[in-house]
């Protein structure tokens, strides 16, 4: 087998391209249960995922949880798939083609495009068809807000083991995270604020409770940044929408296991808020970037289930980012600066006109 895989054809004169590709997690290919298992097959068989030792690890994998968990989880992702498919892949395909529009706006002259790190499109098929179209510059924005090992890290393992096997690699670059970024924040603040604006405002006895998808406690004690990252952008958020400590909480959901995880748990936390007395719970997820089982089905179904049973009177789910025009330009201000250096920009372009001509006035008068 050759150690590379072959080069397009070659086509001199021709401008050297320049490509976005927005990485979201991944979706199976359709709600049913074979389905599931080759999903749930890759994505668990990572060793960034699960930090068990591979062979204790294959059994239980393979003997137990791809014999059980498929058909639940299948019926679980019915309950959200779309007319279109999975709400993951239809609201990332939308935010890169909005993307690509905004960026065109701004002059610059790149494809956007976008790739799923377990499941279709794949990563290196992205990336294969990218190279055959002359991209030879690549920034890869994975769509986590928080940097952890099992998600942003996994997606660079996957672009570098592509680049192994490139004997012509292009130039690429990576996105780390953006948790404190101030556009991603004040989409967020902006989100909410419409949400009250619809449904009237949090009182004293009535709870925001800021939910992050969960990893096992040992990742933090390991040095993974993720649960700090958390506790930032929930931080932030909350100074935003002017909330005192009282009336706001940072949780973790989709605990896997029987190991502890981070803490404190979502669902234990709403059951208690229900049983307590309070009467409202507004919950928004800052750790996806689009809506996705986990937030459609854990949180905007089980999680009002369970406030709802356990004595609580109001449930508000407050949709992920997605399409929101403020995120979007948002993204395409990272996307820029992270494009910075590279020649995007079309021939003729009235905004760099414009601030050239200030530049050079600034210029000439302090000379």
């Amino acid at each position: 087998m050759p150690r590379f895989q072959p080069e397009p054809p070659h086509r001199h004169g021709n401008p050297a391209g320049t490509a976005v590709v927005l990485v979201n997690l991944g979706t199976p290919e359709a709600p049913t249960a074979p389905a599931l298992r080759r999903y749930l097959k890759q994505f668990l068989s990572d060793p960034r995922v699960v930090e068990i030792p591979r062979p204790v690890w294959w059994l239980i994998l393979n003997g137990i949880i791809l014999n059980l968990r498929p058909k639940k989880s299948a019926a679980k992702y019915a309950t959200v798939w779309t007319d279109e498919g999975s709400p993951l892949r239809v609201h990332t395909e939308r935010q890169a083609k909005l993307l690509k529009g905004l960026l065109g706006e701004r002059g610059h002259q790149v494809t956007v495009t976008w790739a799923m790190r377990y499941g279709q499109p794949s990563v290196p098929a992205v990336l294969n068809h990218l190279k055959a179209e002359g991209a030879r510059r690549i920034l890869i924005i994975p769509m986590y807000p928080q940097y952890a090992a099992s998600t942003t890290a996994t997606v660079v393992d996957e672009a570098a083991r592509w680049l192994l096997g490139t004997r012509n690699q292009p130039e690429m670059r990576f996105l780390r995270n953006y948790h404190d970024d101030a556009g991603y924040l004040a989409a967020l603040e902006k989100s909410v604020r419409r949400h009250w604006q619809a449904n009237g405002p949090l009182s004293d006895q009535d709870r925001l409770l800021i939910s992050f998808h969960g990893l096992p406690k040992r990742s933090l004690d390991l040095g993974d940044p993720y649960f700090c990252e958390c506790h930032k952008t929930g931080r932030l958020l909350a100074e935003r929408l002017g909330l005192t400590e009282q009336q706001y909480k940072i949780c973790f959901q989709s605990r896997f296991g029987k190991a502890e995880w981070l803490q404190p748990y979502t669902a234990p936390t709403l059951h208690a808020w229900g049983g307590a007395g309070i009467r409202r719970v507004d919950v928004i997820c800052p750790g996806f970037s689009a809506d996705c089982l986990e937030t459609l089905e854990e949180i905007a179904q089980e999680g009002r289930d369970d406030f709802l049973a356990a004595g609580g009177k109001e449930y508000h789910y407050i949709p992920a980012l997605n399409e929101d025009p403020d995120w979007i330009h948002a993204l395409g201000d990272i996307a820029e600066r992270h494009l910075a250096g590279w020649e995007t920009k079309t021939a003729f372009d009235p905004h760099a006109l414009e601030t050239s001509a200030r530049e050079a006035f600034k210029f000439g008068a302090r000379t």
